[in-house]
């Protein structure tokens, strides 16, 4: 029996989860899910570094939550446009899936800002504050493609194989039975682990050059997107070689390392933390 259920990894019976005569989309729970979580790690970071506290991240996530699933619908709509554009209803079908982490990022980050302005805080702290806690929330997140058996990577004989429906394997081009790398189980943990490794790197570069962590975020998480990216069968535009979200992964990382030289070459006061002495061990 131990053996059976090392040879593969089932999926979900169904996307939804019935709690008596309730039934709840679990893609929308796990994305929900890992925003609270996300929020709890972000409000407690700008507490300990006293730029605000959950009161502030809550005014902040009110907003910048709905602005990043807008923008992360936005994007996919405007990238698979030939999916919608002879039913367009289905844009709003968000609960089936289809969310562009580029398109939240940059909506989501830019209303962060703007709230974070109107309420008199930090916008470097800010960020740094809130840079672990968006990969902690994309790996919560992700668990929501393994409800809706979506998502998955190239065919494996691995013993984490994903298992999915005989329907949606032909659906796919392939034959029943087959197993496929859980590449949204893979982006989970990269999440988590990039998560854990801001937290530690944010306590050395609080004091002095806060608004580097989140470029430290955006090329760790450009990295992991792009291999894994890169391992998914399910159709998207393509351009030189490469799947559209793989390039994207690379302008993160360019981004990134470039902000960083800039810094690097050429400091700058808008990097405005609490001196070292003023900086508490942060979560």
């Amino acid at each position: 029996m131990i053996s059976s259920l090392l040879a593969s990894l089932p999926s979900p019976g169904s996307g939804s989860l019935n709690i008596g005569p309730l039934e709840l989309r679990a893609y929308g729970l796990m994305i929900a899910l890992g925003v609270l979580i996300a929020a709890w790690l972000f409000g407690r970071r700008m507490a300990t570094i006293g730029i605000g506290g959950p009161e502030d991240a809550s005014a902040i996530l009110i907003w910048a939550v709905p602005a990043g699933v807008l923008g992360a619908r936005l994007y996919h709509v405007a990238t698979e446009w030939e999916r919608f554009s002879d039913s367009p209803g289905d844009i709003l079908k968000v609960w089936k899936g289809g969310l562009g982490i580029p398109g939240g990022l940059l909506l989501g980050v830019v209303v962060a800002v703007a709230i974070a302005r109107r309420r008199g805080l930090a916008i470097a702290p800010m960020l740094w504050a809130a840079a672990p806690a968006v990969p902690l929330a994309q790996a919560v997140g992700r668990w929501g493609n393994w409800f809706n058996q979506e998502l998955f990577g190239r065919p494996t004989d691995l013993p984490w194989g994903l298992e999915i429906d005989a329907a949606k394997a032909l659906s796919a081009g392939y034959e029943p039975g087959t197993l496929f790398h859980p590449t949204f189980l893979y982006e989970s943990l990269w999440n988590l682990a990039l998560c854990v490794v801001l937290v530690i790197l944010g306590r050395r570069m609080m004091a002095r050059f806060p608004l580097r962590l989140f470029a430290v975020y955006a090329i760790g998480y450009g990295i992991g997107r792009f291999w894994i990216e890169g391992l998914r069968v399910d159709p998207t535009k393509e351009g030189g070689g490469l799947r559209l979200n793989q390039w994207m992964a690379i302008v993160l990382v360019i981004g990134g390392i470039a902000y960083l030289v800039y810094c690097r070459v050429r400091p700058t006061s808008d990097e405005s933390g609490p001196t070292h002495d003023e900086v508490p061990s942060a979560t």
